[in-house]
């Protein structure tokens, strides 16, 4: 029956595929976490009337978080091709899209963690100041507590889009479901492989999104 629908699919490469687009999606979005909530703290905390209050460094990152926020990411994959042969010598493979979606992803996330940020209550931090904790604690102990129920959303949407970044990597080279759809697919008239790969990058997301608000609403103590 499946290979009735699907004739030209090669399962294996299918599974391939999958496991390339898989692997880029983990470890890009586990580093844009990382990265996404470093900036994002950095753009809070530096923010106006905030404990490390500073217009000059609240303006750099604030400038690099909306240059490459608003690059298409397509695009940015083309510009950031010297950057990525320097820093792994080639520009083809999984590997290789992981700079272009890390660095896509994490200002998108960076701004989604400063809004989380900015939904918790003030007194909240003024408590936390007032009995003399430190900086660290209050981020440790109250900012990432108190808004992980809306980081974790957020990372979940990063997440999803991250799942599309890979296959636009995919068109020029990338590997994963993108690059099989479009070399397999498109480029020799097999519909059925196109078909198959957008099925699986369909179950992904829904696998992702799932699990984001299993864990957002565990997580949410309204």
């Amino acid at each position: 029956m499946i290979e009735q629908i699907f004739p030209n699919v090669e399962w294996p490469v299918m599974w391939e595929a999958t496991y390339e687009t898989i692997y880029m999606t983990v470890i890009s979005v586990v580093i844009t976490f990382i990265l996404g909530l470093a900036l994002g703290l950095l753009l809070f905390l530096t923010s106006k009337g905030n404990l490390w209050e500073n217009k000059i460094v609240y303006a750099i990152t604030t400038a690099f978080v909306n240059i490459f926020r608003s690059i298409p990411f397509i695009i940015l994959i083309v510009l950031l091709i010297p950057f990525t042969r320097f820093l792994l010598g080639t520009i083809r493979g999984a590997d290789a899209a992981l700079p272009a979606l890390i660095i896509g992803a994490a200002p998108f996330y960076a701004r989604m963690v400063e809004i989380a940020l900015r939904e918790i209550d003030k007194g909240v931090i003024e408590a936390a100041r007032s009995m003399g904790a430190k900086v660290s604690t209050i981020v440790m102990k109250v900012l990432i507590p108190e808004s992980l129920p809306a980081l974790i959303s957020g990372i979940t949407v990063t997440a999803i889009a991250l799942v599309g970044y890979t296959a636009m990597a995919g068109v020029i080279g990338a590997g994963g479901l993108g690059n099989l759809a479009f070399l397999d697919g498109f480029q020799r008239s097999r519909d059925d492989v196109t078909l198959a790969a957008t099925i699986i990058i369909l179950v992904i997301v829904f696998i992702i999104q799932f699990f984001g608000d299993f864990f957002t609403n565990k997580l949410d103590k309204r």
